[in-house]
C-alpha cells in the first residue's frame, strides 16, 4: 500500500490520542479529588465504571470507547505499514513490537469501556482485571517466565518513556506552533510520569513472577497505593496524579499537532528543529 493510499491513517490517530487524552483527563481529575478527599486514587477502570452513574458520563465514556478503539488501530497499522519510520533493524522491531502490545491493551481497553455501557455492565467495568491475567498466564506452561518477561519489558518501556520526555526526544514528531513551544514543560512532565506507571506496573509483574503470587500484579490503582505507603506518599501521589494530567494534555496536543514521519510534508517543521534552530 502506497503512502498516499495510508493517509486514513492520520485521523486515526488524531482521534485515538483524544480519546485516550480524554480517560486519562478523567483519571486525573478523579485522582486528584480523591486525595483532596483524603482517600487513595483508583485506576482506569474505576474511572471508566464511575461515568457511568453520571447524567453526562455515558456520552463521554462513548467518545471514550471510540477514541481508544480508533488508538489500539492505529498503533496496529503504525506497526505494521512501519508508519513511525522505526525500520527492521533489532531496535525496530522491538519498537514495533511495543505499538503492537500497546495496541492490543488498548483495543481491550476500548472493550472495557463498551462493557460498561451494555445495560446488564452493572459497572462491572470497574477494578483492574491485570491479577487475574496474570494468574491465568501463570497457570499454563512457562507461565512464570512469560509474566516475569511481560514486567521487565514494562519496566523497560516505562525508563524509555521516562528519558523520551526527559530528553526531549517526542519533539521530533510533533509541529512547532505556539502551543506546543509554550507547554514544553507539562508535555515534559506528563510523559515522565506515563514511563513511571508503566515501570511501577512492570515492577508489580516481575515481582508477582518472582513470588509466584499473581495478586502482587496490578495496575494503575495498585501503583497509588504502592505509592502512598512510600516515604512522602501523599506528595508522590499527588505529584503522579499532576502528571497524569500533564499527561492527558500530552495527548491532546499529540492529536491536534503530531508528525507521522512516513506521511508528512516538507512544510511541516517539528519542535526539535524549531528549538535546535
Amino acid at each position: 500500500m502506497t503512502h498516499q493510499n495510508l493517509q486514513w491513517a492520520v485521523p486515526v490517530m488524531r482521534l485515538g490520542y483524544a480519546g485516550r487524552g480524554l480517560i486519562y483527563l478523567v483519571v486525573a481529575i478523579l485522582s486528584l479529588m480523591a486525595i483532596w478527599r483524603g482517600s487513595t486514587p483508583g485506576g482506569t477502570g474505576e474511572a471508566m465504571a464511575s461515568l457511568e452513574r453520571a447524567w453526562w458520563g455515558v456520552g463521554l465514556l462513548a467518545l471514550i470507547a471510540i477514541g481508544l478503539a480508533a488508538y489500539g488501530v492505529w498503533r496496529l497499522a503504525a506497526a505494521f505499514w512501519d508508519l513511525e519510520a522505526y525500520g527492521s533493524n533489532a531496535k525496530g522491531a522491538v519498537a514495533r513490537t511495543g505499538q503492537v502490545v500497546t495496541g492490543l491493551i488498548h483495543l481491550g481497553l476500548a472493550g472495557t469501556a463498551a462493557a460498561i455501557l451494555m445495560p446488564s455492565s452493572s459497572g462491572s467495568g470497574g477494578g483492574s482485571s491485570l491479577d487475574k491475567w496474570t494468574a491465568q498466564v501463570m497457570q499454563v506452561p512457562f507461565g512464570q517466565w512469560i509474566v516475569g518477561l511481560a514486567g521487565l519489558i514494562g519496566i523497560g518501556a516505562g525508563i524509555y518513556y521516562i528519558h523520551k520526555g526527559l530528553s526531549g526526544k517526542y519533539m521530533q514528531n510533533l509541529r512547532a506552533k505556539s502551543a506546543t513551544l509554550k507547554l514544553k514543560p507539562a508535555l515534559t512532565a506528563g510523559l515522565a510520569a506515563n514511563g513511571a506507571v508503566i515501570a511501577i506496573v512492570g515492577g508489580f509483574l516481575a515481582w508477582a513472577a518472582w513470588t509466584l503470587n499473581p495478586d502482587q500484579a496490578g495496575g494503575l490503582a495498585e501503583a497509588f497505593d504502592w505509592l502512598r505507603d512510600q516515604p512522602f506518599g501523599t506528595a508522590l501521589v499527588t505529584a503522579l496524579a499532576a502528571g497524569l494530567l500533564g499527561f492527558s494534555l500530552f495527548c491532546f496536543v499529540n492529536a491536534a499537532y503530531r508528525i507521522v514521519p512516513k506521511l508528512k510534508t516538507d512544510d511541516m517543521e517539528t519542535m526539535a528543529r524549531k528549538l535546535a534552530a
